[in-house]
């Protein structure tokens, strides 16, 4: 054990004299042994000796060293897995000295299925485990829907699910709107299906002229036959396909696959944005704000974006940066190693590329300066929230509860979270009320089991409070009898230093006339114009949307459902065999063992236990 009455940098000196010249992961902890600080080092013994010297540091660093009350150390074989070993451990204990990407949203891509004779084109999220062509990543769901959309009109791909396409007898209402080339009853042969397969697909990896060339042919050819109406599809087609070519905003000539990142770095706050460049046309834009560290600079912060950012999608061919990195040969390596490919990553000083990185730092900044501007308008209403509730300080984080149901079918709960960035979104809950003693439409019930499983939770997980995940202000939909309940909960919980407050439209039911009601308080309203009140009907608007969107969801799946989600064994894939065999889930129920020991991957064990659960229920 190392002495506790060493100062910092002699107990970093005492660790060094144990320590080889070995690659490896050390992390700093403070006297409470809270990891401070993650780092890796090519030379475990050069690098911690660089923390042992008394002067030099950085105000960040020496801030750091100067809390360090310990230190752990792991050897690795390679600088590169000490590399990944920092970045794991650095997400799952996210110090405060390590930059931190807060970012758990996937990008989605464009699919062109091919496990099927006809391909299906659709939007792509999560793992490229089906089997196909993929093409992204797109900056937005929307950006996708955008570009799907046209892609429709031109290449007339099917985007239909094999189960609906398997069981049309005639065609669907895409193919009345000329968006469908109608494989599903006949009407194209695979051959030129495969060749609007083929289209599509150049026309996504950059290929583009000949294709308008190919379609102005064939719509003078069906023009000089006489085909007028076919002329005028085709016509359409093409202008379908200049319009998603103009869509696409920045077209660069210079860079066909590329990913153009730009940080913009401001009084200890840092906006990283991202240009997704691919097959020469800009497939959109995201912003990031990473944790910056306590002061972190802009080589160190993009360094440690790039490493997080890449952790789990495909890096591009290419990456334009703003700043130059410190450590480009070992993020190289890294990012080479994820795509199986080289990956070029430069900082460009002219040319169309620089031009590039110019555009999306000055989105950066602009970006940055709108966020830093509404986090200081949120500062004052929360502050103003607190007035107004008669809290101690500004909340640092804001829980508010609302439930939706139709007559109590479906009924979900749902919880958005609020802090002095706005909405934290990545914290949203949602609720299945599960409550079989319930009367339908119990509100007050529902709001009990919500917020009982809610704070279960978490006097289990942190009963010390030190996550961050405790509220300082409850917000519940509803006037005393809900704030009186939910009290009741949190009494036999034994948590009863939470503010809550309760929300009621008050008499005439009319926004801006809202009743407050605390437990054991009259109830209050605020001024019809005050900014507060403004700011809470935002907070229990947000609250009323994602509950009517979780409520929504939950009815569109339950409509969908089979009888065949319920038995055991019966994944998507068998699902799909078994509706695309008999053609309903109802005439599944009423097969016979031999049939359904017929369909195509379907064993006897399955065919068995399918036939047996049916039969069992009758």
């Amino acid at each position: 054990m190392t002495e506790p009455s060493l100062t910092s940098h002699a107990l970093i000196q005492s660790y060094v004299r144990t320590l080889d010249n070995s690659p490896g992961v050390y992390r700093m902890l403070d006297a409470e042994a809270r990891v401070l600080y993650v780092g890796k080092a090519r030379n475990l013994k050069a690098r911690v000796s660089n923390y042992a010297r008394p002067s030099g540091h950085s105000a960040r660093i020496a801030r750091m060293i100067s809390e360090t009350r310990s230190m752990m150390f792991l050897s690795t074989r390679t600088e590169t897995e000490a590399l990944l070993l920092e970045q794991n451990l650095i997400k799952q204990l996210k110090p405060v000295y390590n930059v931190l990407l807060r970012d758990d949203k996937s990008f989605p891509n464009i699919l062109i299925a091919k496990n099927h004779a006809f391909p299906q084109i659709r939007k792509h999220r999560g793992r490229r485990s089906d089997k196909g062509s993929y093409f992204g990543p797109f900056a937005s769901g929307s950006a996708v829907n955008r570009t799907l959309n046209q892609l429709q009109k031109v290449f007339l791909l099917r985007n239909c699910a094999d189960s609906v396409f398997q069981n049309r007898s005639r065609p669907c209402l895409l193919y009345q709107i000329k968006r469908c080339s109608g494989p599903c009853v006949g009407l194209i042969s695979p051959e030129d299906y495969a060749g609007l397969v083929s289209d599509a697909e150049s026309f996504l990896s950059g290929k583009t002229s000949h294709i308008q060339a190919d379609l102005a042919r064939q719509m003078q050819t069906a023009s000089d036959a006489m085909e007028f109406e076919r002329a005028a599809a085709l016509r359409d087609r093409i202008r379908a396909l200049t319009q998603v070519q103009q869509t696409q905003g920045i077209n660069p000539q210079s860079v066909a696959e590329a990913d153009v990142i730009a940080l913009h770095l401001e009084k200890g706050q840092a906006c990283v944005q991202v240009f997704f460049i691919r097959a020469n046309q800009s497939w959109g834009n995201r912003d990031f704000y990473p944790r910056t560290g306590s002061g972190a600079e802009e080589g160190e912060i993009l360094e440690a974006f790039l490493a997080q950012f890449y952790d789990d999608k495909p890096p591009p061919r290419q990456i334009l940066l703003s700043h130059p990195i410190d450590n480009e040969d070992l993020i190289h390596e890294l990012l080479s190693a994820r795509a199986g490919r080289n990956v070029e990553i430069r900082v460009p000083q002219r040319g169309e590329k620089a031009e590039l990185v110019e555009n999306a730092a000055r989105n950066a900044r602009e970006s940055l300066g709108r966020r830093m501007a509404e986090g200081a308008a949120q500062s004052r209403l929360l502050a103003g929230l607190a007035e107004a509730f008669g809290l101690e300080a500004p909340p640092q984080r804001v829980e508010i509860y609302d439930n939706s149901h139709i007559q109590g079918a479906h009924a979900v709960g749902a919880m958005v979270v609020a802090g002095p960035e706005g909405f934290i979104k990545s914290q949203y809950r949602k609720y299945n009320i599960k409550g079989d003693a319930l009367t339908p439409g119990d509100d007050f019930g529902m709001m009990k089991e919500m917020l009982k499983r809610r704070f279960e939770r978490l006097v289990l997980e942190d009963p010390d409070r030190e996550s961050g995940a405790w509220p300082d202000l409850l917000l519940i939909d509803g006037g005393a009898g809900q704030v009186s309940a939910v009290a009741g909960i949190m009494r036999e919980m034994g948590v009863e230093d939470i503010a809550m407050v309760g929300v009621a439209k008050g008499i005439d039911r009319d926004a801006g006339k809202e009743e407050f009601h605390r437990p054991g308080a009259r109830p209050f309203a605020l001024r019809h114009n005050d900014p507060v009140l403004y700011f809470i009907q935002r907070l229990r608007d947000e609250a009323h949307r994602f509950a009517i969107g979780t409520h929504r969801a939950s009815r569109a799946k339950a409509t969908t459902s089979t009888p065949l989600d319920e038995v055991p064994g019966v994944g998507a894939a068998r699902k799909r065999a078994l509706l695309a065999h008999f053609g309903s889930a109802k005439a599944v129920t009423r097969a016979g063992l031999p049939d359904l020991m017929a369909v195509p991957g379907i064993s006897e064990a399955l065919a068995r236990k399918v036939h047996d659960f049916f039969n069992a229920r009758e």
